[in-house]
């Protein structure tokens, strides 16, 4: 069975269970037909446009 060959620091135990791992908020950009908050490279949800073009058609 493994066994540690040294005590680990409390320095080294706390930084492993520190929140610095976290992940970030995702990137938004604003939609060039709407205006509205969507993620990049992504079919806006309240429109319906991806790059200046109809993709999908959304119900009013």
């Amino acid at each position: 069975m493994a066994v540690p060959k040294r005590k680990s620091s409390k320095a080294r135990k706390n930084k492993r269970r520190s929140n610095v791992w976290k992940l970030d908020a995702p990137a938004f950009s604003k939609c060039t037909h709407c205006g509205e908050l969507k993620a990049p490279h992504k079919v806006c949800p309240n429109c319906g446009y991806y790059k200046d073009r109809e993709v999908i058609k959304v119900e009013a």
